[in-house]
This record gives C-alpha cells, sequence and structure tokens, in this order.
C-alpha cells in the first residue's frame, strides 16, 4: 500500500506545478503592467496566454500519452514548467515573457490530464477516489506555495538597489522575475522524482507488455491472482472501449456532454480564476495595506478546505456539496459587491471585505473545485469516456481563458458589478445541477449509464 501511495503523491506533485504556476502570476500583474506600459487588454492577454498554452496540452496529452507513455509525458511537462520559469526570470521583452509563458501553459494542460490519469490506473479500485483527489489538494498545496513565494518576494522589493545585474533585477528591482522564476525549484523535484516511478500498468498492457505490467501490479496489489485479475479485467475493459466519436451524438450521451460542458464552462465565470489570478489587484483596489498578505490567507483557506472536502464528498454527496456551497458563494459575492458599491457610504471596513472574500473561498473549495473533475470523471459511460471528457476539459479551459482575459476589463468597468455578474452566473450552473445532473455518489457507473440512456 505504501508503494501505491508513493506513485499517487509523486504524480500529484503535477498538481502542484499547476496550482503554482496558475497562481503565482496573481503577484506579477501590477509590476509588469507598470513595467511594460500595458493596457487592460495587454493585462488580460498576459494572464491569459498561458491558458492558451494550456487548452493546446490539454488536446495534445492524451494522444501524447497514449502514444510514448504516462511517466514520459510528465517527464515532458516538468521540463516545460522549468523552461517556463527560468525563461521567465531572464527574458528580455513583453513578447519573450508572453511566448514562455505558453510553453509553460502547454505543461499545465498536458500535466492536468496526465497526472490525474497516471493515478487512477495505478490506484486499487477500494482505495483510488482518495488518491485521485490528492492531485486536487496538491493543486491546491500549489496555490498557496505560490502566494507565500511572492508574498516573500514582495518583502525583498528595494528600488534603492541599481538593477544592473540580472540577480538585483530578480530579486528587488523586478521582482516579478523571482516571482515567476521560483517555479523552477518544484519543476526540477518533480521532473527527478518521476524517475523513481514505474509506467502505467495499463499503458503497459496496451502495448502489449504484459510482463512488465505484471511486475508492476504486483508489487501494487502482492497477489497473484489480484494481478491476473486486474489484467483480464483491463484487457476486456478495452475490448469493449468501442465507442466512437459520432457515439457522442445519441440523445442521452449527448445531453450528458452538453451539461458537464456547461458546468465546466460556468464554473469558470463563478470568480474562482478571478480571485486566483488578480487577488492582490482586488485587495489593492480595495484599500489593504498588505494585499500580498491576505492572497496568502486566501491560500491557507483554499488548501485547509480542500482538505475537508477530500474526507466528506463520498459521504455528504457531490449535489449536496453544490447546493450548500454554490449558495453560500452567491451571499459572499453580492457582499463583495455592496463592499465596492456602496461599503465607504455605510461604513463597511477591510474586515468585512477580507470575511466574506475568505468565505467565498471555503464555499468554492469545498463545492465546485472539489466536485467537479470528480463528478465529469463518473457521469460519461465507458465507452465515450474519454472522448466526453476531452470536450468538457477543453470547454473548462476555454473558461479559464476568457475569465482570465477579461477580469481587467470587467475590473476597470465595474468592480461591483463584476462580483455581482459572478453572482448572477452561479444561478444557471445551480439550475443544471438541479435539472440535468444525478447524483452519482455511491452509484455505479452502469447504473450511472443506465440513467442518460433512460
Amino acid at each position: 500500500m505504501g508503494y501505491v501511495i508513493f506513485m499517487a503523491v509523486v504524480a500529484a506533485i503535477g498538481g502542484i506545478l499547476f496550482g503554482y504556476d496558475t497562481a503565482v502570476i496573481s503577484g506579477t500583474t501590477e509590476m509588469v503592467r507598470n513595467q511594460f506600459a500595458l493596457n487592460d487588454l495587454s493585462e488580460g492577454w498576459y494572464v491569459g496566454c498561458a491558458l492558451i498554452g494550456s487548452i493546446a496540452g490539454v488536446l495534445a496529452a492524451g494522444s501524447l500519452s497514449d502514444y510514448i507513455g504516462r511517466k514520459k509525458t510528465m517527464l515532458i511537462a516538468a521540463t516545460l514548467f522549468c523552461v517556463c520559469a527560468i525563461g521567465c526570470a531572464v527574458c528580455g521583452s513583453f513578447d519573450s515573457l508572453i511566448a514562455f509563458r505558453i510553453i509553460g501553459g502547454v505543461g499545465i494542460g498536458i500535466v492536468s490530464i496526465v497526472s490525474p490519469m497516471y493515478i487512477s490506473e495505478v490506484s486499487p479500485a477500494r482505495i483510488r477516489g482518495t488518491l485521485v483527489s490528492l492531485y486536487q489538494l496538491a493543486v491546491t498545496v500549489g496555490f498557496l506555495l505560490a502566494y507565500m513565494a511572492n508574498w516573500a518576494i514582495d518583502a525583498n522589493i528595494d528600488p534603492t538597489v541599481a538593477g544592473d545585474t540580472l540577480w538585483q533585477k530578480i530579486m528587488h528591482t523586478e521582482a516579478w522575475r523571482g516571482m515567476l522564476g521560483s517555479g523552477t525549484i518544484p519543476s526540477v523535484i518533480f521532473f527527478v522524482i518521476i524517475f523513481f516511478i514505474p509506467e502505467s500498468p495499463k499503458w503497459l498492457i496496451v502495448k502489449g507488455c504484459t510482463a512488465k505490467a505484471t511486475a508492476v501490479l504486483t508489487k501494487i496489489h502482492g497477489s497473484s491472482a489480484e494481478v491476473e485479475n486486474e489484467i483480464a479485467a483491463t484487457k476486456a475493459s478495452l475490448g469493449e472501449d468501442n465507442g466512437k466519436w459520432s457515439d457522442l451524438l445519441k440523445p442521452g450521451i449527448l445531453v450528458a456532454v452538453i451539461a458537464g460542458s456547461a458546468i465546466a464552462i460556468l464554473g469558470q465565470f463563478m470568480g474562482v480564476n478571478a480571485v486566483l489570478y488578480y487577488g492582490p489587484k482586488i485587495f489593492t483596489e480595495a484599500g489593504f495595506e498588505n494585499p500580498m498578505f491576505s492572497t496568502v490567507l486566501v491560500g491557507i483557506v483554499n488548501c485547509l478546505t480542500t482538505v475537508i472536502a477530500v474526507f466528506i464528498i463520498d459521504r455528504v454527496g457531490r449535489k449536496q456539496l453544490i447546493y450548500w456551497g454554490v449558495s453560500g458563494m452567491i451571499i459572499c459575492l453580492v457582499a463583495i459587491g455592496i463592499y465596492f458599491a456602496w461599503g465607504s457610504s455605510l461604513g463597511l471596513g477591510n474586515g468585512f471585505m477580507l470575511t466574506f472574500f475568505l468565505a467565498y473561498v471555503f464555499c468554492t473549495a469545498i463545492s465546485i473545485c472539489a466536485v467537479v473533475f470528480v463528478l465529469l470523471s463518473e457521469m460519461y459511460p465507458n465507452s465515450v469516456r474519454g472522448r466526453a471528457m476531452s470536450i468538457a476539459g477543453f470547454a473548462l479551459w476555454i473558461g479559464t481563458y476568457l475569465i482570465g482575459q477579461l477580469t481587467p476589463v470587467l475590473l476597470g468597468w465595474s468592480q461591483a458589478g463584476t462580483f455581482f455578474l459572478f453572482a448572477v452566473m452561479c444561478v444557471p450552473y445551480m439550475l443544471i445541477m438541479w435539472k440535468v445532473i444525478p447524483e452519482t455518489t455511491g452509484k455505479t457507473l452502469e447504473e450511472i449509464e443506465q440513467y442518460w440512456s433512460k
């Protein structure tokens, strides 16, 4: 069992890179905007360009991992992260900064598919849910580490330093270089530690390497009978996986694909990534003296809440978490909107804003962030699950790109209006979950498939 946990933890480190690269951008936006004289659209492009790379990475990840294996694909992702971090630290122009951010985005897209895929393929069925959820927990750890790195580097800014050398720029006068470059450390750790885990046994079976797969499965299960059953079940499953792209157009499956894509893209327009990407900017505009520290608090709440979600998701149920969590999100978003619109006249201080901001993060982390990937992985029939998941993942990243691009424009238009808009977008999400999506907790995949076929 310890060997399985070790493999899952190693693959989950990819989630840390995902979260780190996603969140580290939040501390750099104002500095990059000022240094390169960016407008709202250019600032949105600086944040959103990595998401273009992520979309490309998602589209490539499936075919790439099927061709060269899960392990080698994770090594490629770690390499891309490292190139991005180093390149951003030493780049000489805004265009080159964008290019390196896109490279890192490709790594994000790849690891977002391959890491949880690897964990699911090496995990015994009885603990698969818990181990796969480690990936989402790792993402929140990456967020927190990025916020803490930004806070530490920001405290080291010293405009009196001459800034003639690259090191002085990275550590003192152009701190955004140090923030983006700090991702080199977890990238190198991920790259090195991947060599200590085996290839996915399922991929080995697909490629006809049954002997190698047997060796890996023996370490996982111990019992030769369990190993033989696992290999037989995998081969049988592969034999039945004869779904076609055209199968997605079947009435019940089409509804599932549309509903899954809808909740994937709507989840991005409920303010989650706007908070992650532009937290310091929002706190600065709200009048906070130390916006970086406030962002660290966001990371702590996000991480701790995800730990809670891991333990209760199978007890409370997916839909119940959504109902309670999204209801809380609406209340918090409306309260934040009121703060920006009428806070001064109502005498509302920064404590009011921070309380509801952290409460919003709590509600988000325990509901839509914890549930979405688990739900999408359960709700599709076996024969088309991979294809349907790729469509939902594509929709999710499109939504993430749009919100990253548009948030500066929305905040420039109206801070209060932005949060009221996020609250409104929660309503169709709740309606789809209520009317269309089934409760999958405690049901077999076959039972869920029968729901859609009816």
